[in-house]
């Protein structure tokens, strides 16, 4: 199935894409789309599904949109 995964701020230099869209198998959950784009699992980020906050397990549909931004603070 197809997702898009769009990236935002420092996640765009590190891993070389802002947006684009991948192919993955039935039921990827949100934690396999952030293993497959290679980022930490420790590193504080937002994970948004079709502009809603998304679990760790809950499994992706067709045509998804997963936004993952890391943490910032300051002021």
């Amino acid at each position: 199935m197809k997702i898009t995964v769009k990236l935002i701020g420092p996640f765009i230099q590190i891993f070389g894409f802002s947006e684009k869209q991948v192919d993955v198998p039935a039921a990827t959950t949100a934690e396999d789309l952030i293993a497959l784009v290679s980022i930490d699992r420790s590193r504080p980020k937002i994970v948004t599904r079709n502009g809603r906050a998304v679990v760790p397990g809950e499994a992706l549909a067709e045509g998804d949109r997963v936004v993952i931004s890391p943490i910032y603070s300051g002021g």
